[in-house]
């Protein structure tokens, strides 16, 4: 089928529909030999026709197929292609990389023996402005080969270090998340049961400084000073029973560990939150620890203030320590919202801003 191409508005779609009917009518009486010769596309179009000419791919999975070097070289690598492909600004990006891939990690313990613990790693590195982007596989790769050894800082350091390099970047971060179980003695019984701690360690490496930093998320029982006095004075003034309100509250405590120090133990955190507020959520009771815990909560009844200043004087007194960050929320049971305070000592963790979620990740699931 020859076509003279001549000058000619664009067609609308009357036309257009008209020019396939023709295709079609012509297709009727057409050979298969001149078909074929059409282009692919315009042969796609024609009912019932396999263009020749349109290559057969396979569609079975090639399981005897093996990827040698020269094919590997072959590959396209658009995330690591020239600055020519930026889309957007080119600009750098701070933190770049990947969030909860779960390794089972061994952490070591102050009691000497290893605990297993399913751990969700976040790494991310710098990109400067000039580059496409990172290949991510790399920050994985980097971690297991350290994964198999009982983790400490150290640990997290070689890997930070052979991502930087594997990476070619300036800054970087790993963080490691997990549920620690630490046993807990109830106050009178003598009952044990599991205390589980969110747990965070953060190697953050900027501008060729590396800093250690723990998180760690305490949970108590608040008792509100005002409302204990207005109880009682019911009860002393007219005979009233009445209880003051108290409720679950959370703390995030982050700190900067002290490099020249000895190792400040997970254990050794959780036990400085307790000197602070000993009030802490209870694992077993009996009805003589349900006594006791009221007695406790009534000789340490706090206002959210009051707990952020409480775990700062126990802060500024542990050598281990350095920068840190108090977040205390009380989430009320007098009030539909909750009440929150953030304390910071020295310039990490100083911000003008606040993730607008912030206290909303502080709530505690049971």
């Amino acid at each position: 089928m020859n076509v003279h191409p001549r000058d000619i508005d664009t067609p609308d779609r009357d036309e257009a529909a008209a020019a396939l009917k023709l295709l079609r009518k012509w297709a009727e009486t057409a050979s298969a030999l001149e078909i074929s010769q059409l282009d692919p596309a315009v042969a796609r179009l024609i009912p019932g026709f396999n263009a020749q000419n349109y290559p057969a791919l396979a569609r079975e999975y090639p399981e005897e197929f093996a990827v040698d070097a020269a094919y590997r070289a072959s590959l396209p690598d658009l995330q690591n292609g020239p600055s020519s492909l930026i889309r957007g600004a080119k600009q750098q990006i701070q933190h770049v990389g990947i969030s909860n891939f779960r390794l089972p990690i061994r952490f070591h313990r102050k009691g000497g023996d290893d605990l297993t613990l399913e751990t969700s790693i976040t790494g991310t590195v710098s990109l400067e402005a000039e580059k496409k982007g990172i290949n991510m596989s790399r920050i994985m790769r980097s971690f297991y080969k350290h994964a198999e050894r009982t983790f400490s800082f150290e640990v997290i350091e070689a890997a930070l270090s052979d991502y930087l390099t594997d990476l070619d970047s300036f800054d970087a971060r790993i963080q490691m998340r997990f549920s620690y179980p630490a046993k807990v003695e109830s106050l009178r019984s003598g009952l044990e049961g599991y205390q589980y701690y969110d747990i965070a360690l953060e190697l953050v490496e900027q501008n060729g400084v590396r800093q250690k930093i723990m998180h760690l998320d305490y949970v108590y029982s608040s008792t509100c000073p005002c409302s204990l006095e207005l109880s009682e004075h019911a009860r002393s003034q007219r005979g009233q029973l009445a209880t003051p309100h108290s409720q679950r509250s959370v703390a995030r405590i982050s700190v900067v560990v002290d490099c020249d120090a000895d190792c400040l133990w997970f254990e050794d955190l959780i036990e400085l939150c307790r000197r602070a507020v000993p009030t802490e959520t209870q694992v077993m009771v009996k009805r003589e620890d349900e006594q006791a815990f009221a007695e406790l909560n009534a000789a340490n009844p706090i206002f959210v203030e009051d707990a952020a200043r409480l775990f700062c004087a126990e802060l500024l007194a542990d050598h281990h320590v350095g920068d840190f960050r108090v977040i205390a929320s009380h989430q009320e049971s007098l009030h539909s919202h909750d009440a929150v305070s953030v304390l910071t000592e020295g310039p990490t963790f100083e911000s003008v801003s606040l993730d607008p979620r912030l206290f909303t990740t502080l709530f505690h699931v049971g």
